[in-house]
Parts: C-alpha cells; sequence; structure tokens
C-alpha cells in the first residue's frame, strides 16, 4: 500500500450527523395477489434499499439488515385467488397464488437492484413456521398483561357457504335516504355513506347470489386509546427531531383528538329533534364548514351515537380518533391465533400481523445465515440500534399508532414508557412519504386510474434513470406526479422526458468524466493510475459535498443529496474541461490532474452507490479495487489507499458505458 495519508484529523473536525451501531431498514410489505406497480417501487423501496446500502457503506454491511417481503394472508388475497380460479385466469391452490405472485415480486426487486438481506412472505417457507410462532408468542404475552379485550359484533354470514363473510363479499342497496348508490357494501356504499350491517338493504352474498343472515362474532382487540397519553408523549419527542418528517407527527396528531361525529347541514334540523336522546355530547358550531361537529367524551358514548343518527337516516362520517384494534377474525387464510380462553379457531387479522412480521424476518435471516435467532434483539430491542420503517403515508396509522402502541404495551414493566428501555422493543424511526401520483391522479389498483405495473416501466427506461428520478422528486415532501412520457398522452413528441432529463447527469456527464479519466491514463500513462495524492482544494470541495450529502441523508432528504451530487458532478467535469490538456502538460502535471480527477471520481462514487448500485460497482470493478472503497472510514482517502505502487487498471474499450440510456432511447433519438 502507498500513501496512506491521514486526512480523518482535517476532514472530519466539524460536527457531524450519528448513526446507530446497528439498524434494520423495512419496507412496507405488498399484498400475495398482485405483481408490483410503480408506486410500490418508486414510492417506497427505492427509498428503502437506497437507505440500507448507505448504512452498509456508513456503519458496516454486517450490522444492517434490510428485510421486507410479501403480505401472504388476508381476504383481499383469498378473494382475488377464488375471483381468478373462478374466471379460469389461474390454477392452483391459494398458496401456489400466493407464491407464483412473491416469485414475481422478488424478480422485480432484482431487476431495479432492490437488495434486501431478506425478501420473505408471510405464509411461505422458511419464513412461514418462525412468523406464526412469534405471531402466537407476540398475542400471549399481550392477554398475558391484560392488554387484549374481546368485543362481541354482528357480521354477515352464508348460509348455504357456510361461512362469515368480509366486507367486499356482501353486496345490496345503500340505506341512506336520497342515496343514488346501487353498490352498497357490508357497511358502506361506493359512495362513501357509512350505515350499520344490518341496515343494508337486500344483501346479497358476492359467493352464493343467497341473501346472508347475520351472527355476532367475538374477536380480540387492543385497546388504543389506553396508550393516548404515551402516543402524546412520542409526538412531542418526534416533533423535536430533524429526521422525523411533519407529515409523520401530523398524521398521527389526528388521531389523538375526542371522539367526533360530523353531520351535514341539511340534517342539523333532523339532529336538532333527536338531540336529547343522544349521549351527552357537545355541539361545536363552524358556521362557514358545510358540516357541524358533535364531540364526545368516550368511544362508546360516540358509537351509539351513530346508530341514532343511522336509525334516523342522518348522513354524517365520523372523525379520526382511537378505537380499539381488531387483532383477529374468522376467515380460513390467516396466521392461526393462540386460544385465549375459549376462543378457538380464529386467525389474525392481517394488518396487526404485517407489522411485526418484520421481526419474524430479522430471526428467519438470521437463523439461515447459522445465526441464533435470539440475536434479533439487538436490533430491535437495543439503544444502540434504530429500526428505520419506510411507508406510504396512507399507512401511517398502522405503523405510527398501532405499532408503537402494541410494542409500548409489551413492556414488562406496569408502568409503560414512551422511550422504552435496553431489552425492550425500540419505538421505530418512521420514514413516510407522501404520494406518489401517476400523471396528476392518485393511482391504485382497486381504483379508476391504474398504475403502471414496475416491469413495464423497464421496456422504456434503465432501472438506475428510474430510480434517480424517484429519489429526486421529493416525496419526503409533498405529492409530486411521476410524469413518463411513453405514458403521457397529453405529451408532444419534442418535450423533455422528465425521467430521461434526471438520468442525463449520469449518463452525458459522470459517463465522460470516467471515460475521459480511462482512456487518457491508457493512452499517456500506460493504463497506470497516478501515483499522486489529490491537491488540497479538491479534498476540501469533496469534504463538502461529503458532509452536505451526509447531512442530508440523516434527514431521508434523498432529494437533496441528488442535488448535492449534481453540483458535484458538474463542478468536476468543469475542473477536467479547463485542466485536462494533455498535449500542454509535462507527464508530471498530467499526472496530477488524473489524480485529482480519479480522487473526483472516487468521491462521486462512493455518493451515488447507494442510488445507482450497477453503475457504481461496474466503476469498481474497472477501477480493480476491493468492496472496502465504499467504506465512509476511509471516505477521504485517495484511490491509492486502496492499491499497490504502479496499479493499473482494468483496461476499458472504446465508447464503455457505466450508466445506461435505454435502447427505445437511442432508437427514438435515431428517428428524431
Amino acid at each position: 500500500m502507498s500513501n496512506k495519508q491521514d486526512t480523518k484529523k482535517k476532514n472530519f473536525d466539524i460536527p457531524r450527523p450519528v448513526f446507530p451501531k446497528r439498524a434494520v431498514v423495512t419496507g412496507g410489505m405488498p399484498y400475495g395477489n398482485k405483481e408490483l406497480h410503480f408506486g410500490h417501487v418508486g414510492g417506497m423501496l427505492v427509498f428503502a434499499d437506497t437507505y440500507a446500502r448507505f448504512l452498509r457503506d456508513r456503519i458496516g454491511r454486517e450490522n444492517v439488515i434490510f428485510v421486507s417481503g410479501t403480505d401472504c394472508y388476508g381476504s383481499p388475497i383469498a378473494e382475488s385467488w377464488r375471483t381468478k380460479n373462478a374466471s379460469g385466469e389461474f390454477k392452483g391452490s391459494l398458496v401456489d397464488f400466493v407464491l407464483r405472485n412473491h416469485e414475481k415480486q422478488k424478480a422485480t426487486l432484482a431487476a431495479y437492484a432492490i437488495e434486501p438481506n431478506f425478501f420473505g412472505a408471510s405464509g411461505l417457507d422458511p419464513a412461514k413456521d418462525v412468523h406464526a410462532e412469534y405471531t402466537k408468542e407476540f398475542l400471549q404475552s399481550l392477554y398475558d398483561k391484560g392488554q387484549l379485550k374481546r368485543i362481541t359484533t354482528m357480521q354477515f354470514f352464508d348460509e348455504k357457504a357456510g361461512v362469515f363473510l368480509n366486507g367486499r363479499q356482501v353486496i345490496g342497496k345503500c340505506p341512506v335516504e336520497g342515496c343514488t348508490s346501487e353498490k352498497g357494501y357490508a357497511d358502506e356504499c361506493d359512495l362513501g355513506h357509512q350505515y350499520m350491517p344490518e341496515n343494508l338493504l337486500n344483501p346479497v352474498s358476492t359467493l352464493t347470489g343467497e341473501t346472508p343472515t347475520m351472527k355476532p362474532v367475538s374477536n380480540w382487540y387492543f385497546n388504543l386509546r389506553d396508550y393516548e397519553s404515551l402516543l402524546k408523549e412520542w409526538v412531542a419527542e418526534m416533533q423535536k427531531r430533524k429526521d422525523v418528517r411533519p407529515v409523520v407527527w401530523k398524521t398521527i396528531s389526528e388521531f389523538l383528538k375526542p371522539p367526533v361525529i360530523y353531520v351535514k347541514r341539511e340534517f342539523e334540523e333532523k339532529y336538532l329533534e333527536i338531540r336529547d336522546s343522544m349521549p351527552e355530547h357537545s355541539f361545536l358550531e363552524e358556521k362557514k364548514k358545510p358540516s357541524f361537529t358533535i364531540e364526545f367524551t368516550t368511544l362508546s358514548d360516540c358509537d351509539e351515537a351513530c346508530r341514532i343518527l343511522t336509525q334516523n337516516q342522518i348522513r354524517y362520517r365520523t372523525g379520526k380518533t382511537l378505537v380499539p384494534f381488531r387483532l383477529t377474525g374468522n376467515i380460513e387464510w390467516g396466521v392461526p391465533a393462540p386460544t385465549l380462553e375459549d376462543s378457538e379457531g380464529l386467525t389474525v387479522w392481517v394488518w396487526p400481523e404485517s407489522l411485526w412480521a418484520p421481526i419474524s424476518f430479522t430471526k428467519t435471516y438470521l437463523e439461515s445465515n447459522g445465526r441464533n435467532q435470539s440475536e434479533w434483539k439487538d436490533y430491535w430491542c437495543s439503544k444502540d440500534s434504530t429500526v428505520y420503517q419506510f411507508i406510504g403515508q396512507d399507512n401511517i396509522y398502522f405503523y405510527g399508532i398501532a405499532e408503537p402502541a402494541m410494542w409500548m404495551a409489551q413492556q414488562n414493566s406496569a408502568e409503560k414508557t414512551a422511550n422504552p428501555p435496553e431489552g425492550e422493543l425500540q419505538m421505530p424511526v418512521i420514514v413516510a412519504n407522501h404520494h406518489i401520483l401517476f400523471l396528476d391522479k392518485k393511482a391504485s389498483s382497486s381504483g379508476a386510474v391504474k398504475p403502471p405495473m414496475a416491469d413495464d416501466l423497464l421496456q422504456y427506461y434503465t432501472p438506475e434513470q428510474l430510480r434517480m428520478h424517484w429519489l429526486g422528486l421529493g416525496l419526503g415532501q409533498r405529492s409530486v406526479s411521476f410524469m413518463p412520457k411513453p405514458y403521457n398522452p397529453d405529451a408532444k413528441p419534442d418535450d423533455t422526458d422528465p425521467v430521461v432529463k434526471d438520468g442525463l447527469l449520469l449518463s452525458n456527464v459522470y459517463n465522460r468524466i470516467i471515460r475521459t479519466a480511462f482512456y487518457t491514463t491508457q493512452k499517456e500513462l500506460d493504463g497506470i493510475m497516478p501515483d499522486l495524492l489529490p491537491e488540497e482544494n479538491i479534498i476540501a470541495d469533496a469534504k463538502k459535498a461529503v458532509l452536505d450529502y451526509e447531512r442530508h441523508m440523516s434527514k431521508f432528504a434523498f432529494h437533496q443529496c441528488t442535488y448535492v451530487l449534481d453540483s458535484y458532478i458538474r463542478n468536476s467535469s468543469k475542473y477536467m474541461a479547463k485542466s485536462l490538456k494533455p498535449d500542454e502538460l509535462s507527464k508530471e502535471e498530467l499526472s496530477q490532474i488524473l489524480a485529482n480527477i480519479f480522487y473526483m471520481i472516487r468521491i462521486t462514487g462512493i455518493l451515488l452507490h447507494p442510488m445507482a448500485p450497477i453503475g457504481t460497482e461496474k466503476l469498481r470493478e474497472y477501477l480493480q479495487v476491493d468492496e472496502r472503497i465504499w467504506s465512509w472510514d476511509t471516505i477521504f482517502e485517495p484511490l491509492t489507499y486502496f492499491t499497490e505502487k504502479n496499479h493499473k487498471l482494468k483496461f476499458l474499450p472504446p465508447r464503455t458505458d457505466f450508466f445506461t440510456r435505454h435502447e427505445s432511447q437511442f432508437a427514438q433519438s435515431e428517428e428524431e
């Protein structure tokens, strides 16, 4: 080794973000009834992957576990399988159906260079049994600690099929007066009117076409309202942190309010007639709004008021508040629940078990790597570790309210706390993105605007073009529209494609810097990389870029990281254009300038490595260095720190690209 300069003292002399010793990164779990659409990848999983890759470089690969997986259970998946089997679109068992979709999801992630340490499936090997066992442990522990309550409600039952029906397996006519909807489901119509299930007109089972009956069902619930004050404490702490986006604590705060009902102004007279028959409440006058608000002290009073309003055909909607969180159900396709008291045959509702599935996946990953399952606590229950959960804003209720409250409830001390002690489940850092829209509309697989499948986008773009584009959208700040030109009917032939435009920084500018450095070294120095230190001003510029990038990454400001890279790459290009003139330089001067440029290439490469791993790994291959170059422990060292003297680069053939454009873009350019 040569030129092992000690740059740490002079480069690490300002306050820097503190990162944990260990970390878990999770990406929200896609359902097992479908392939991945662009929102799964571009709205969440690319961000989780980028941060996991950054942490691997920053704190060491061995200290980071990135887990995600397929959400296998639940009625939407079972119903999707049933309808596809009935139509002949799919032949096979429910497990076969989920397995097919799981394998497709894994293939899509691989195509986008998204690499979890473990992408599991809650209902498939090797995680299935681990997840089922941990689910039983989790619920049994909550029960033993007195945190569960049994509640009985009414549910539709198909006598012919012999099964209870979920919300979308019943269809009838909305009972709300004046409603024009012909599609009323179990407890709300497709226009959003709510009612009690027993009031649905002409209910029909979608399974048999028969009229269902109503039967009481008992399930286990977790009482979220018991954790209202602790959740408020947690929110107060989040508000002080720079790494928690406002959308997280603002959304959580919306639920930490007394139960309320909003009633349309047109029903005010009718409300006044029955007001005295309702539980005690406060009338909140807001004259400029199209509805008035009535507020209750308890949730049970609010529920009773809803029943009275429904009986009197008064249209209303309830406000956000903490309600008992259902943990079990009676659908067959689910994780078996432990037998608590005499409640045999229940399964766990899919949302709760998906919240602790990443713990099951962590345990499965450790075991599959020859480690002890019990090590999961070093990652989930230690003050030296942090769990980063990447989700969409629609799921903040589950990850930001239900999950942390259940985590607190698992504490062994009778006095629960929002700041868990060592050895207890720690509070996660929730990284919620705003909606990624499609052509200015919210796209959903179940909605009117269908999102493109993630795989389909790869017919027009490279994975790294899409990764860089999505990371630069600023979804941490606001909802942003994804506007790919091939899908945009309003795009004109000469309009710039925003995805291609964002990729030009790499495919044009950075490519040119790398190739010029390589070709010049091959021509002038026989491919031997200059064995010189970069000049001080070059190190100073790199230091600023690195520390700015690190600061933004610590706050999950991915778009700001792309700005740092844009500025640094373009400045490097200007330096090269101004300085690298082989015909005018002595060999010593040329060697120094090339040493400076290779240093810029290295700094750019390490900052780009989490975002564009395919191209940067190809760069590493041609530099002929090992993976130590990605480590932040030696981030300011030159490439010569990792090589022997007279280090020869791998020969770079003419027109070799490290960051490419998609082949369709070349064809389009030729046509134009």
